[in-house]
């Protein structure tokens, strides 16, 4: 409710205004009443009022000294909204009280909807005016939360945290302890979810997030991060989660922090957990304080890395899928201290894969994309699926290795090759219908190709149809668009295209030059 001041000396004026608001206005004002401006000015100062109306002519203190003593009280901190109540022989002098913002002037005796339209104008501009404030408030607050956001963030990469003066403020209501949680969502694919639509999903499941934890931020390489005063809050989130059957949904929670200095440690240990997840298909939240102790961490198998590398482009997939399983030591994965499985990862890339592609080029487009995702065993949502991607890689390169060796040797194919070319120039063949008719893959064959002919498939073809092309020409009177046909060329101007690019001048060139 709002506190409205009534000021006159005489009672009956006091209490009828009292009246006459209280039975329009229900429940709007809390209204106290003075009979001078001393009185007033006393009352006001042990409880301020919103709005005052005030007579000119009292006893003791009128009307304008207690304006005078309003306007020089420092202590006020909002300014009440002032009415002056004057008659006719004062108004030209209550005009006088301009300087002290004076809202309104209301001439005696007082009509009721002068009095209730002063009231309602009033009203409307201190809400407006609240509103404004409210509206000044909220965007500070937001920006001094986003402004300790990236100071936070900011922190998170840092090893060690000097607080300076002028940055004190920023981290103002950083609540400790804390513990902090790093959010992460899988697809099916492997692939990972934008931070943005992570954060839709978990205030789907919990309800607002700045209620539930103290900050929300996102990382660097944008994850969702929040703190919590403890682990109950996260671990209600991966239930609502597990109860959704949300199980692409992963967080990764650190031991407790107590300083501003613990706040790099403990994101990272955060995160350190949620990499462990790919260790556990059935889990959705991974505590670091249980991964401290009793992790199994084994030299690193070099010498079963080169034998494999040896291995590749024999027929002995059998032993190298169990020489696999013994350098990641499956048996014993779920046990495992992560840093293990990462050098193995390095040193199958470093010393198998890249030095395949490193003799063998880079040929078989397809193998080449498998390559390239199981570079990390972090692009897989369980290690399961980072394995069996890994050995079905070996295994292709494995037999794409044995058919190159084997299309090098094989002279016959490729002279069956070549003649079928020659027999079928004129119709539509690519390489793939060539290299089914000689029993090849796509990939062996075209590898196979290079090695014996020296150029490409598509170069020997246009050659070929070019050569036939060349003897039409010479020979007959064909229209160029029959000799462009008749070679297999979709159309004349691909034909000119090529025979352009091949002998340095046109078709029509040529057969001029011919006869």
């Amino acid at each position: 409710m709002m506190k409205l001041l009534i000021v006159d000396d005489e009672k009956n004026i006091r209490n009828g205004l009292k009246v006459m608001i209280e039975r329009n206005y229900p429940s709007t004002y809390n209204i106290l009443l003075a009979g001078n401006g001393a009185e007033a000015l006393k009352l006001f100062r042990s409880e301020p009022a919103d709005i005052i109306i005030t007579d000119i002519r009292m006893p003791v203190m009128d009307g304008m000294e207690l304006l005078e003593q309003l306007s020089l009280d420092t202590s006020v901190e909002n300014r009440p909204e002032i009415v002056i109540l004057s008659g006719y022989d004062d108004f030209q002098y209550a005009k006088s009280a301009i300087r002290y913002r004076v809202k309104e002037y209301l001439l005696k005796p007082i009509r009721r909807d002068e009095l209730f339209k002063i009231l309602e104008q009033i009203n409307q501009e201190m809400m407006e005016r609240d509103s404004s404030i409210r509206k000044t408030e909220q965007e500070m607050e937001a920006f001094l939360q986003k402004l300790r956001s990236s100071r936070i963030q900011s922190l998170l990469i840092q090893e060690e945290v000097q607080l300076e003066s002028e940055h004190e403020d920023e981290l103002k209501g950083f609540v400790v302890p804390f513990t902090i949680g790093v959010l992460n969502y899988h697809y099916n694919d492997g692939k990972r979810m934008k931070s943005g639509e992570l954060r839709v999903i978990a205030e789907r499941l919990v309800g607002p997030l700045e209620k539930k934890f103290t900050e929300v931020i996102t990382d660097w390489d944008g994850k969702l991060v929040l703190f919590g005063r403890n682990k109950q809050c996260f671990t209600e989130l991966a239930h609502r989660a597990e109860f959704k059957e949300l199980t692409g949904l992963l967080i990764g929670i650190s031991s407790e922090g107590n300083t501003m200095n613990d706040i790099r440690g403990c994101y990272k240990e955060a995160c350190r957990a949620l990499q462990y997840s790919i260790l556990y298909s059935r889990a959705n939240l991974i505590d670091y304080d249980d991964l401290k102790q009793g992790r199994l961490c084994f030299p690193s198998p070099d010498e079963e890395i080169r034998k494999l590398l040896n291995m590749l482009g024999t027929e002995r997939e059998k032993e190298m899928k169990n020489l696999l399983a013994v350098i990641f030591q499956i048996e014993h994965l779920k046990l495992l201290d992560l840093s293990y499985l990462e050098a193995v990862g390095r040193g199958i890339n470093e010393r198998v894969l890249d030095e395949v592609f490193r003799v063998h080029g880079e040929s078989s487009v397809e193998v080449l994309k498998l390559y390239r995702q199981v570079g990390s065993m972090y692009n897989f949502r369980h290690f399961h699926d980072y394995y069996r991607a890994l050995e079905h890689l070996l295994i292709s390169v494995n037999d794409y290795i044995i058919g190159v060796r084997s299309a090098h040797t094989e002279h016959a194919d490729m002279k069956e090759a070549l003649a079928y070319i020659e027999a079928n120039y004129q119709r539509p063949i690519n390489m793939a219908m060539v290299s089914n008719h000689v029993s090849l893959s796509y990939s062996y064959f075209s590898e196979a190709f290079k090695a014996n002919i020296g150029e490409s498939f598509v170069l020997y073809l246009k050659k070929v149809r070019i050569r036939h092309a060349k003897e039409l020409l010479t020979t007959t009177h064909y229209k160029l668009a029959e000799v462009s046909e008749t070679v297999g060329f979709e159309n004349s101007k691909q034909f000119a295209r090529v025979f352009r690019e091949l002998e340095g001048i046109s078709p029509g060139e040529f057969r001029a030059k011919s006869q």
